[in-house]
Parts: structure tokens; C-alpha cells; sequence
């Protein structure tokens, strides 16, 4: 799986989404390859779409499309400014990478020093289900960098809120560790309306 965030600062949503239902319905069907997207804006109006291909080579030949070209610019034009895009070739999932069914969505955006021991902790879904069992589902895209993008998906807000106040007490150790780690100095943003779309 290869994964694409793209994010930037939005505050005509409305325009944003409409334009993101265009493309479903105009040109998600030449997307060879497109597996799906989680949208949502956060509280500071960032805008935040994790997009899933199936390969590099799908995501990039969907890029080279003259039509997608076109959309792209129509994208940058509702933004407020720059728009970033992300990369990740090394695609970690937990329960399957989520459900269209959560109600609410936590993107998290850092940069690790062992990439191999978040993504053992991300891969041990037995453990991480038992502390947190709200979690429906995550993905977690790293770079070459070792910055990586994690999706987490939850039930609804209440749940996960409850969730990270028992969490740590009940990680074992050596992956409370790890985690820790990996979220010093991460930036978190919390998307409460998030929305999907699929092939």
C-alpha cells in the first residue's frame, strides 16, 4: 500500500468538499489502483486527506493524468495558502486500517528514530485492542526520514478521550516506550466530522 497526505490551512470547507465530491464522481474511476481517503478539517482549519493507492506507481500515474492536473489546481485555489503532500511507501495497518464507520479521527505527524519499533507496536493489534478498544482501526505512513502520518480511527470522541487517560497504565512497558518516543515533540490534530470515500 502507498499512502499520500496532503494538508493545508482551509477555511472555505463547503468549496473543499465539493470539489473532493467532483472528484469521486468525475474522476475516481480513471484512478487506477485508488483504494480510498479519510478527509477532515481541524479545529484550526487544517485541512487533512489521507489518500490510499495501491502502489507508488498507481498514485503517480493517477498524478500524471491531465484531468487530475486540472482538479489539482482548482484544489490549491480554495486553500489559504501552501499545500503539502506526503509520501509514505512504508504503510503499517492496524485492524485492517479503520472503518467508514468511525466518528471521529486523530492524525498524528512526527518524526521517529526506531521506525521498526512503532511499527511493531503498530502491527501487535492484539495488545493495542485490549488497552485501547475503542480504536476501530489505524494506518501509519512513514517516510524515508522516519516521519511518519498515523490515522487513527475511533468510535466517537467520548471513547478515545477515555481511552488516553487509561491507556499508559495498561501499555506494557517496553511499548509504552516506544510510544512515547515517537509522540515527543509529534503535532496532533483532531478531526471531529471526518468523512471517506472509496472506489
Amino acid at each position: 500500500m502507498f499512502i499520500q497526505i496532503i494538508q493545508g490551512k482551509c477555511t472555505r470547507p463547503d468549496e473543499l468538499r465539493e470539489l473532493l465530491q467532483t472528484w469521486h464522481r468525475d474522476l475516481s474511476a480513471g484512478a487506477t489502483g485508488w483504494l480510498g481517503a479519510t478527509y477532515g478539517f481541524a479545529d484550526d482549519d487544517m485541512f487533512l486527506g489521507v489518500v490510499r493507492f495501491e502502489s507508488r506507481e498507481a498514485a503517480m500515474a493517477n498524478s500524471e493524468r491531465p484531468e487530475q492536473g486540472e482538479w489539482a489546481k482548482e484544489l490549491i485555489s480554495v486553500m489559504d495558502g501552501p499545500v503539502e503532500f506526503h509520501d509514505c511507501d512504508d504503510v503499517t495497518l492496524m485492524l485492517d486500517g479503520g472503518s467508514n464507520s468511525a466518528g471521529f479521527v486523530q492524525v498524528i505527524r512526527g518524526r521517529v528514530a526506531d521506525p521498526s519499533g512503532l511499527k511493531a507496536l503498530m502491527a501487535d493489534a492484539d495488545m493495542l485492542h485490549e488497552v485501547r478498544p475503542e480504536i476501530i482501526g489505524a494506518t501509519l505512513g512513514l517516510e524515508a526520514d522516519g516521519t511518519f502520518t498515523e490515522t487513527v480511527a475511533f468510535t466517537d470522541e467520548a471513547a478515545a478521550r477515555d481511552g488516553e487517560r487509561r491507556m499508559y497504565p495498561e501499555m506494557p512497558e517496553d511499548r509504552r516506550e516506544v510510544l512515547e518516543s515517537a509522540m515527543a515533540g509529534a503535532s496532533f490534530w483532531d478531526i471531529h466530522d471526518p468523512w471517506f470515500d472509496a472506489p
